[in-house]
């Protein structure tokens, strides 16, 4: 009878992948009974020509019919190469196994990390994360590796070096420390937007500089908390098992000859890490004189056709923006060797690459599971579920008479939850824009801050969400750096990790956003959150 009772207490852990698996089986099936219902929603656009506002009719598609799986079926391929998430892990990850192989990573860890204390670790990791997303997502595909390494290396668990890199990147996406991809987004769908209310409406690509800089700082600081007082208590100190059959072998050692290999390493090391410091200060030196404009053999990353010097180098075209994870990937790949010369870690290119792929043993399951990601969230897309929750969020505010602060609220809430089911900004503010930004300005609220509410409301829910592409690249290496193998971390634990983070950086959006309202303070250059 005991041992029955213990069986059935028995608890049974679903590895992610199948998890991702059966939610792209269950959002097939939905698809199918949402689109017997008829479920659909419409909504407006602004034609920018004519600043007519152009109804768009949108419903649920069933892929479940035999149009359907065709559609899953021919387009697996495609859904997996185009998967950014993967192309921007994999690129980077050359440089930085090549950076690890060669002793540079560790011996920077030693030599400048581990001066760091705790709090101090945090706030960096979390600043680059908030910094990073200045250029897309490239943040996950750079910091969650690195910060687990390094992490490791420092005596602390990986696991939180995950966490923080992950919450640093997801909740702060949007802010930075100046104007960004995300502006030569927006802007165009908050001009059209104001100019059903004021046709003079400019919206600068400044606009929002001011605030966003503050809340960079604020988000760091307060993340540092979360992360230190709440999460870390609870994740525990981490031990890898020892090798079995591992013995201690006594001998008798000359302590002066120590002393000396010590002596000789330290040397090493130093002239190591001075070679790749010039090494990297040379590299940036060469990638800033590419974006650089009318100058000698400058200018090689900026779109030269567009006009303005932000959307040359932040456009959609822009050959920074697309090269950037390359760029990244030459900066630790140029320091690694340079550290391998100046310390001469290693004696040829062979043993570089040899250990450099030894690295990428650990992202075989993360592979997989970007595969499975990749295919669920393309299967969510097409099925227009989200775009349909997005509209009947957006069109709920037109039978809503609210004013002022409790729009203002609202509008934040709704774009936060919608945000669970459509996560990239752009498709979200297409729709949010027509309605939010003319009835924002109706109740003076200027349109300059409509936008920053959609990044605050983005940036609420973004480390909460399945539907999040770098969600796959977060849980992956929970897992690689999970020592029990036979409880895998799933969705639910995943998510439970960040919660803490959402509750109080959540709250922390809240009161940026209401507070620089109450306080009237300027947001950008000659803007303030009235009219």
């Amino acid at each position: 009878m005991r041992d029955k009772r213990k069986l059935k207490l028995k608890k049974f852990y679903f590895h992610p992948i199948t998890m991702f698996i059966v939610l792209t089986i269950a959002t097939v099936l939905l698809s199918g009974i949402l689109s017997l219902f008829q479920m659909q929603a419409t909504y407006n656009t602004v034609n920018a020509n004519t600043n007519d506002l152009e109804p768009t009719l949108v419903a649920v598609e069933s892929l479940l019919n035999f149009d359907g799986m065709k559609y899953i079926i021919s387009n697996a391929s495609k859904n997996f190469i185009s998967f950014a998430p993967l192309v921007m892990l994999l690129i980077s990850l050359i440089g930085i196994s090549i950076a690890e192989a060669t002793g540079f990573v560790d011996a920077f860890a030693k030599r400048y990390v581990s001066k760091l204390n705790k709090f101090q670790l945090t706030f960096i990791v979390i600043l680059l994360g908030t910094i990073s997303t200045l250029i897309n997502e490239i943040g996950y595909a750079i910091l969650i590796p690195l910060s687990a390494m390094i992490y490791l290396l420092n005596s602390r668990n990986p696991l939180l070096g995950i966490i923080t890199a992950f919450c640093g990147v997801s909740f702060g996406y949007g802010v930075s420390v100046f104007v960004g991809s995300l502006e030569t987004w927006l802007i165009p769908y908050t001009t059209s937007a104001s100019h059903l209310i004021d046709t003079n409406a400019h919206i600068a690509l400044t606009s929002n500089l001011f605030i966003i800089i503050a809340s960079t700082i604020i988000l760091s600081i307060i993340g540092t908390l979360i992360i230190e007082k709440f999460v870390a208590p609870k994740m525990g100190r981490y031990r890898e098992k020892e090798e079995i059959g591992k013995t201690e072998e006594l001998s008798l050692i000359d302590v002066e000859e120590i002393e000396q290999q010590k002596i000789a390493e330290e040397k090493s090391e130093k002239r190591g890490l001075r070679f790749a410091l010039i090494a990297g200060i040379l590299v940036i030196l060469i990638f800033i004189y590419m974006v650089i404009p009318s100058l000698p053999y400058s200018g090689l990353l900026l779109d030269m056709t567009e006009k303005t010097y932000l959307k040359q180098l932040f456009g959609d075209n822009s050959y920074f923006q697309d090269g950037f994870t390359y760029m990244i990937c030459l900066f630790f790949l140029v320091m690694g060797i340079a550290y391998a010369l100046g310390s001469k870690s290693i004696k040829n290119d062979k043993e570089i690459i040899e250990k450099a792929t030894t690295s990428f043993n650990k992202v075989g399951s993360i592979i997989i599971l970007i595969f499975v990601v990749s295919q669920f969230i393309a299967v969510f897309r097409k099925t227009n579920i989200g775009t349909v929750i997005t509209a009947w969020l957006a069109n709920s505010l037109n039978y809503l008479e609210f004013s002022g602060l409790p729009l203002i609220l609202l509008v934040l809430l709704l774009i936060a939850i919608s945000n669970l089911f459509l996560t990239a900004p752009l498709a979200k503010w297409m729709i949010f824009s027509p309605v939010v930004v003319p009835v924002l300005m109706q109740s003076n609220v200027s349109p300059q801050f409509a936008q920053f509410i959609l990044r605050a409301g983005d940036s609420m829910t973004n480390g909460i969400t399945p539907l999040l592409g770098s969600f796959a690249l977060y849980i992956g290496y929970l897992n690689i750096y999970n020592l029990d193998k036979s409880k895998p971390i799933g969705i639910k634990k995943a998510i439970r990790y960040v919660m803490p983070y959402f509750l109080i950086i959540s709250a922390t959006w809240i009161l940026i956003v209401v507070g620089w309202y109450l306080i009237g303070l300027p947001i950008g250059p000659g803007v303030t959150p009235t009219i």
